[in-house]
């Protein structure tokens, strides 16, 4: 190599995210970084996201789990996700406990879709209960991802807001542990 040659510009970080059981409402937060998503991609190469039509996580740098488990297909994909992420971030309270959907944890699943499925009011003569083998089966309650898989950072909120995805991704991608400052934590 030559002395004139350009030194080679740092390796971009590939970054993946998946939604489980929540809202989509992490996601729209990332993408509020509005403009700041120029100068991140600057930096991360985007794998599996709302950026890019890629439906199945290749190796990455950094993942980001929004949304808990509330079904088999779930858990599925958020073993296969874990397995492909270097490190993987629990984004928002769906993710870190549950969330909305862990509201449904008190009570019996089987009760639930009975009652939604054959017993409410106003339903066609014989209706029952979906049994298509293409839905996923339901879990008998919903979980926060750290139950089933390892988690290497949180990022809470309701959603967490854009400038604390902000914070958060450039402490990553400068190496340095994540730290939120007063009043980047919201639970809306």
């Amino acid at each position: 190599m030559s002395d004139t040659a350009l030194p080679h510009a740092p390796r971009k970080l590939r970054l993946a995210t998946v939604s489980l059981a929540g809202c989509f409402g992490c996601h729209m937060s990332l993408l509020d970084i509005d403009e700041r998503l120029f100068e991140l991609v600057e930096h991360v190469e985007f794998d599996r996201s709302p950026l890019t039509d890629i439906k199945h996580v290749t190796h990455c740098d950094i993942g980001l789990v929004e949304g808990g488990l509330c079904n088999a297909e779930n858990v599925q994909v958020l073993r296969e996700f874990r397995a492909q992420c270097k490190t993987l971030v629990a984004v928002g309270a769906c993710a870190i406990t549950g969330g909305l959907p862990a509201l449904r944890n008190p009570l019996d699943v089987g009760e639930l879709l009975v009652d939604v499925y054959r017993e409410r009011a106003g339903l066609a003569s014989g209706s029952r209960v979906p049994d298509d083998p293409e839905l996923p089966l339901p879990l008998n309650r919903v979980h926060p991802i750290h139950e089933v898989v390892h988690v290497d950072y949180f990022l809470p909120g309701c959603p967490p807001g854009a400038d604390a995805f902000w914070q958060f991704l450039t402490d990553l991608m400068a190496g340095r542990t994540p730290r939120l400052a007063h009043g980047l934590i919201r639970y809306d």
